[in-house]
């Protein structure tokens, strides 16, 4: 697991948009799984600015959901299909047919969630999966206990969850849906490149509990830990409780730059 500590969000927005671009260089056709929460913004904005002055081709690009809210009405603003479609598709330039994602609203719901990881892999596998993280280190909605070889499927939110989503619903907890179609810790883990962005103090346990602590369904970001090729990238306030703090800035600083993310 590399680990980046930078100055502040736009900081990391900007690095990793950087990394996105440098992806759909070497393959136009990339399929990039996306997350939603105010947490990933600047790189979604950084992203378009660099589509916006023709240093990004995302043009061919594909994106996937990483998890839905079960039983929203269709089109309803909240919805993650909404939200990406608002907040990355459409600031690409991209067509709706370039995206995919579960139906949270479909009548069987765990035959979505079976269909929806079947055509991940199908489409040859998601290239960079974006990753926000919980205050509980929650990766997707694999809430705490979550396992680790977990699938796309249907979870039910924690209450801590439905306190922090409640923001987009008005700040009424009741608003907030008690169920989720999420990939699984196991389907998020063969993505190629998986990056998680954490910003701001309140994220600092849970980074310092993935990146430090011991690989266990009571922190399910620290799965990511197993994989290959995982990036963390942190601002100051998030890194704020990493021991090894100073050594992830002395390997950043030390990266060939040809190695990028």
């Amino acid at each position: 697991m590399e680990v980046v500590i930078v100055p502040d969000a736009k900081a990391g927005g900007e690095l990793i948009a950087g990394a996105i671009g440098a992806l759909l260089s070497r393959k136009p056709d990339a399929l990039l799984g996306v997350a939603t929460g105010s947490t990933p913004l600047p790189i979604y904005q950084a992203l378009a600015d660099k589509v916006r002055t023709g240093a990004v081709d995302a043009s061919r690009a594909r994106i996937c959901q990483l998890d839905e809210y079960v039983g929203l009405p269709a089109g309803h603003p909240e919805s993650y299909r909404s939200v990406v479609l608002r907040e990355v598709v459409e600031p690409l330039g991209l067509s709706e047919s370039s995206f995919m994602g579960p139906d949270g609203s479909a009548e069987d719901v765990q035959a979505a969630c079976e269909a929806y990881d079947k055509a991940l892999a199908e489409a040859g596998g998601v290239d960079l999966q974006l990753l926000g993280i919980g205050t509980d280190g929650h990766i997707g909605f694999n809430e705490p206990c979550s396992s680790l070889a977990s699938r796309t499927r249907i979870k039910t939110l924690t209450e801590q969850t439905r306190v922090d989503n409640a923001r987009f619903f008005d700040n009424d907890i009741d608003q907030v849906p008690h169920h989720v179609i999420t990939q699984g810790i196991g389907t998020i883990l063969e993505a190629r490149h998986p990056i998680l962005l954490a910003t701001g103090e309140g994220k600092a346990d849970a980074v310092a509990q993935t990146v430090e602590g011991p690989v266990a369904s009571v922190v399910p970001a620290s799965a990511l830990q197993l994989h290959p090729h995982a990036t963390v990238v942190v601002d100051e306030a998030a890194a704020s409780k990493l021991k090894l703090a100073d050594y992830f800035r002395a390997t950043f600083a030390a990266k060939p730059a040809w190695q990028g993310l």
